[in-house]
């Protein structure tokens, strides 16, 4: 194993600074387009097709998280990263121009084209995820490193308060005449992450060192493919769920079976490969097992909470998207405050688990407030909610991470690190597709209850793909809402749907409740260990259960 040495501060900053540009563009990537997709829709006819722009980056960049951990492992990150950057921007440029040049053999048309290079874009993207972390985790001791962490978490929250706002204002204002050519302001949503990517390519070629690696070991080709046959299935079936096809249909129950069977495979070959992408011995970690665990909780809550809140102020209150995007801002400010504050505290005290504690304990407080709204909830009193929860949210989402990296051994850093990302990713995915199920579920039963309390009022079941569809409507169509209220019949059927989605929300909530108090109890699992004041750690068993 090449030793690791010591960096100059220079090298530090300027690579510290060039992660932090492509940490920022990968997570921007996630939510720029939520509020381009309307226009996108109406420009490359493809409404059947929505969901698909954003579950193409989430399945390429969900399952090549721990491949590209365990690849910076054995050939170092400079690599790995320059890689994952220049697949980022070969999709970032491809998506830009689809549908341009008509159908395209293999692709088809404009909206299958921007599928097949979001998933290219998302490829790239699970590398910028998983490498930026590591990289810190090479340069900086876990003391030192936390307010850098807190400082990486406080960037994904501005790229989930800003990411929505830069895309409506380049939908909206970007179309410009090139040479002529027409091009529509909702490309800029992907051109503009080229010149800020070319500069850190820049950066990391000329001023980033080279990165020290463990070399002397191969690629687990079984288990790599093993995790996309697992995992692909496993991601495709809970976003179909309950959206696309009924969860107990045979479709959807049997990509769960052959995700189970990929799963246990993957297991098996990796207690009889050489080098496997996840060593087992990992699980012998406590720290590893229930940071991770908690990790996995926290994101599960999270996602529902961000991902349905605003569709519930939207169809629920009827306030329009610009004004529900505005409320969200609560939520992110708070996290981006606490996440960006409990960073420096730790790095100043050496110690993660007070803080830990102290987020989570906010974070369940936030869901308990969250569980008591209702459809004439102001936005104001939402706000206010929504900021408690976001500054309980900070803190576990770089100390969880910040935790696993203390506690293996150096040259497990790489495959540590991805394997929390990766948690944390296909937890957010469940998430959804629980919060989901559950609101529809909700929705059902008290549509039909209005039902039988007056029928004049009665509306069919609604499913998710309905609700979107409600909300997208009332976006592109903002005319037909005045013509609803000026009808009785409608208008009562709009209440209806206003005050069941309402209790479905609450549901939804009451679910995350739960889920936070089972994350909690896994948070107060995490041993309490201090935090090292060097980079390097022996390499050494993992720790055992203590």
């Amino acid at each position: 194993m090449n030793e690791p040495h010591v960096h100059s501060d220079d090298e530090r900053r300027l690579t510290l600074i060039s992660v932090m540009i492509v940490f920022l563009l990968a997570a921007m990537s996630q939510t720029v387009i939520a509020t381009a997709m309307p226009r996108i829709v109406g420009d490359l006819s493809g409404l059947h097709l929505y969901a698909w722009a954003t579950t193409a980056y989430l399945l390429a960049s969900t399952v090549m998280v721990p491949i590209w951990g365990k690849l910076g492992d054995l050939y170092g990150r400079k690599v790995v990263l320059l890689t994952g950057i220049g697949l980022f921007l070969a999709g970032s440029w491809l998506a830009g121009l689809a549908g341009e040049f008509g159908d395209l053999p293999l692709l088809g048309g404009g909206m299958t084209q921007l599928i097949a290079f979001r998933g290219i874009q998302g490829l790239g993207g699970g590398a910028l995820f998983t490498t930026a972390f590591a990289i810190l985790a090479d340069l900086f001791a876990p003391r030192e490193r936390a307010k850098f962490s807190g400082l990486f978490g406080s960037i994904f929250g501005i790229s989930s308060l800003f990411g929505p706002l830069v895309g409506g204002f380049l939908t909206d204002h970007g179309t410009v005449i090139l040479f002529g050519h027409l091009i529509a302001g909702w490309r800029w949503v992907f051109f503009f992450n080229i010149p800020f990517a070319l500069a850190a390519v820049a950066m990391i070629v000329w001023k980033m060192p080279t990165l020290p690696q463990r070399g002397g070991g191969g690629i687990d080709w079984f288990g790599a493919a093993l995790i996309v046959a697992a995992f692909v299935p496993l991601l495709l079936a809970i976003t179909w769920g309950g959206r696309e096809h009924p969860w107990g249909s045979p479709l959807i129950v049997g990509m769960l079976a052959w995700s189970a069977a990929g799963v246990a495979a993957f297991l098996w070959i990796e207690t009889k490969v050489r080098d496997p992408i996840l060593p087992l011995e990992l699980f012998a970690n406590r720290t590893f097992v229930t940071a991770n665990g908690a990790a996995f909780v926290y994101s599960m809550a999270f996602m529902g909470v961000s991902s349905f809140l605003p569709l519930y102020m939207q169809v629920g209150q009827g306030i329009p998207a610009t004004t529900s995007g505005l409320t969200m801002l609560a939520l992110m400010g708070g996290f981006v405050l606490s996440s960006t504050i409990c960073g420096q505290l730790v790095t100043r005290t050496g110690h993660f688990k007070p803080f830990m504690i102290g987020g989570g304990a906010m974070l369940v407080l936030g869901a308990v407030l969250l569980c008591f709204i209702g459809p004439d909830t102001s936005m104001l009193d939402l706000a206010w909610r929504l900021l408690i929860f976001g500054i309980g949210l900070g803190p576990g989402q770089s100390l969880f991470s910040l935790a696993v990296q203390n506690a293996v051994p150096f040259h497990q850093l790489g495959v540590a690190t991805s394997s929390s990302q990766f948690t944390r990713q296909i937890g957010s995915t469940i998430g959804v597709a629980l919060f989901g199920a559950l609101l529809t579920a909700g929705l059902a039963g008290e549509l039909e209850r209005h039902a039988a309390a007056d029928p004049a009022a009665q509306v069919r079941v609604l499913d998710l793909g309905d609700l979107q569809r409600m909300a997208l409507d009332r976006t592109l169509h903002p005319e037909e809402a005045v013509a609803r209220a000026a009808d009785p019949v409608l208008r009562a059927q709009e209440r209806t749907v206003r005050e069941s989605f309402s209790v479905a929300i609450v549901h939804g909530m009451i679910f995350t409740l739960v889920v936070l108090v089972a994350g909690f109890v896994l948070m107060l699992m995490v041993p309490a260990a201090p935090l090292r004041e060097s980079p390097l750690r022996p390499a050494a068993k993992p720790e055992a259960a203590e």
